[in-house]
């Protein structure tokens, strides 16, 4: 099976200390670039998070502070993964909510812009769930009828990742991807912009706080002002910018914020 490619795909997955976007740092990251012309580059690397790594992480990938001690930051290889992911479209299982988001927030502290807006984003797992409703190992075991091997390491689970998402575009092309109400919303295409249409529309901060409703306009997604414009909140309620460009929120979420604020502004 080979993906019809307009761009490179970099296919990624990340280990990290915990799972709090805004605290946690990265482990190990893993990426397979997959390009137009079928050829495939990979490029991995364990990462010192200069932060203690939780026993709960270390429970599941298996990485120790002893095994970091020695490997350079992220901020020391984020230039590379920045040349390494450019040109390229993103994909990888349940990147949308979590890696997507994680790396982002690490390029942001080591000062490096990384311009996710201009590129599409696959998520698998959300390919899966819609079809079929369930892990990677899973999906693993469903669509390639055997057992991941060295589940929890970054390379491991992108390399899986990959296999799991050609074997879904080979299993569903042309279906019909239906809602929960039986309403169809979309075909699975081998084609990287159908399918980010289908797994990551309506975002406009990678951390779902804020999203796109029915009329294409930036609504809020959580708290006391869920479904209501954003600009309608910064008209009707001024401090509530402040409090959430001071509060526990992604940096990406605040730099959305506040161009929402300035184009709102300009009107």
């Amino acid at each position: 099976m080979k993906l019809n490619l307009r761009n490179p795909l970099c296919v990624f997955d990340l280990e990290t200390t915990g799972t709090n976007i805004t605290q946690d740092r990265i482990i190990e990251i893993a990426v397979i670039k997959m390009m137009p012309n079928g050829e495939v580059h990979r490029k991995s690397d364990v990462i010192n998070p200069t932060i203690p790594i939780l026993p709960e992480s270390t429970a599941i990938h298996g990485i120790k502070e002893e095994d970091v001690k020695d490997k350079p930051t992220f901020k020391e290889v984020a230039k590379d993964y920045l040349r390494f992911f450019e040109g390229a479209d993103l994909a990888g299982f349940n990147v949308i909510k979590f890696d997507v988001p994680m790396l982002v927030e690490e390029f942001l502290r080591a000062g490096v812009e990384f311009d996710y807006g201009r590129k599409k984003i696959v998520d698998s797992q959300k390919i899966f769930h819609l079809m079929e409703k369930r892990t990677l190992s899973a999906a693993y075991r469903f669509y390639l009828n055997k057992e991941i091997e060295n589940s929890h390491t970054a390379e491991a689970d992108t390399e899986a990742t990959m296999e799991v998402l050609l074997a879904q575009v080979a299993k569903y092309e042309g279906q019909d991807v239906l809602d929960g109400l039986n309403n169809k919303i979309g075909q699975i295409q081998n084609d990287v912009e159908t399918l980010s249409k289908l797994t990551s529309s309506g975002m406009v901060d990678l951390a779902g706080r804020m999203v796109m409703n029915s009329k294409g306009q930036e609504v809020f997604n959580f708290g006391k002002h869920k479904n209501k414009l954003v600009t309608a909140v910064f008209k009707e309620e001024p401090p509530y910018y402040e409090w959430m460009m001071n509060g526990d929120f992604p940096l990406d979420t605040k730099r959305k914020l506040t161009e929402i604020k300035l184009r709102s502004f300009k009107k």
